[in-house]
């Protein structure tokens, strides 16, 4: 049997001596002295509460590693009791399931969406089995400086797959992901899954706490709070659409589908020609909206002001807001919301384009 571990030396202890009874003045004494130290931290929690949370009732909970910035520097942080929250929760283990099914055959597990995709690995691995392509990236980095520059190769396909343009995007950002900010990494999976229609349910009206907080010249902090939607209202919950007749069309009857666009054309120029305007290509003259908006005015006799779309869209967002007031315009005159979304008419979805100009090819073709 082999002998115990021997255990490191210590102080040898003395047998404590018994307290010698407190005078009525060394109790008078203590309290004194116990009253100051109260005191001073009351006034040392008055000087942080004042410098943390100027002019709000309440102070934000943020850890204390936050607080480490440099002079002038701004973070933005989602606050942690947010993550608590269920739906929060049940919406961040819905996408780790949906990618972990996804890379399920590269036998790729995520566990925690910040710690396992800040340094693009993953999300280049979703991303190429979405699109069914290969970047043009390193497989594996390890230095901080490698691992951004392949965070923006991906950033930036993601970009140019979700909006046609491999600009940089406002809710996320090689330096928001990598420093894994969650409310980034939300937006971009749920970006993601809403483009790819992911056969998920995604939990709705999702929305988050974020502390935008800021380091002045004077090393005294200050931040304002703000509520971040991360998800909204999904009449198709994230869901795949059902087949229609326009399925059907595109995989069997590619003869049949140009007669169909052919009578569609025909029909938004019978009323379009009105304002001298022409469609060439369904394809892509309808993606910003402009000629939905339009068409929506002629066929129903009234006149569109033109503060309320962009008769010129310049970015996708503009673009987005044209299909969304057309689809608005729709819904006004009775037609039932459009199953597509605006985002897949702006990224030139054929089916969802031809799906929209059906519906009202449908109620309008008799129409003189």
């Amino acid at each position: 049997m082999s002998s115990p571990r021997p255990k490191s030396p210590r102080t040898p202890v003395l047998p404590k001596k018994e307290d010698k009874e407190e005078s009525f003045w060394d109790k008078i004494g203590t309290i004194g002295r116990k009253k100051r130290i109260k005191e001073v931290q009351e006034v040392q929690a008055e000087g942080k509460y004042a410098i943390d949370s100027p002019g709000s009732p309440t102070a934000p909970e943020i850890p204390p590693e936050e607080y480490s910035l440099h002079d002038n520097e701004e973070r933005a942080i989602i606050e942690p009791r947010c993550l608590e929250d269920p739906r929060v929760k049940e919406l961040v283990q819905v996408l780790i399931d949906w990618i972990n099914d996804e890379l399920a055959a590269q036998r790729i597990i995520v566990k925690d969406i910040s710690e396992d995709l800040y340094d693009g690995q993953v999300l280049q691995k979703l991303l190429e089995k979405l699109t069914e392509t290969k970047l043009d990236v390193p497989e594996v980095t390890q230095s901080e400086e490698g691992q951004r520059q392949k965070l923006a190769v991906v950033l930036r396909a993601v970009n140019r797959v979700l909006y046609g343009t491999s600009k940089p995007v406002q809710k996320w950002s090689v330096d928001s992901v990598h420093s894994k900010n969650v409310v980034s990494i939300l937006h971009l999976l749920v970006a993601l899954a809403r483009h790819f229609r992911a056969p998920i349910r995604l939990p709705e009206n999702v929305s988050v706490n974020v502390v935008v907080v800021k380091k002045d010249a004077s090393n005294q902090l200050s931040h304002r709070t703000y509520m971040e939607d991360i998800t909204t209202t999904y009449d198709d919950l994230g869901m795949k659409c059902e087949r229609d007749a326009f399925d059907a069309l595109f995989d069997h009857a590619p003869d049949k589908l140009q007669v169909v666009k052919k009578s569609l054309i025909t029909f938004v120029n019978k009323h379009l020609s009105k304002v001298n305007l022409e469609v060439m290509d369904l394809d892509t003259q309808f993606h910003d909206g402009v000629y939905l908006c339009l068409l929506m005015g002629l066929l129903e006799g009234f006149f569109v002001p033109l503060y309320d779309f962009h008769l010129t869209p310049q970015d996708f967002d503009q673009k987005v807001h044209n299909v969304s007031f057309a689809f608005e315009l729709m819904q006004d005159v009775g037609l039932a919301k459009p199953k597509a979304r605006p985002e897949d008419i702006v990224n030139l979805d054929l089916k969802s384009t031809l799906r929209v100009l059906y519906n009202l090819f449908t109620k309008y073709k008799n129409m003189a």
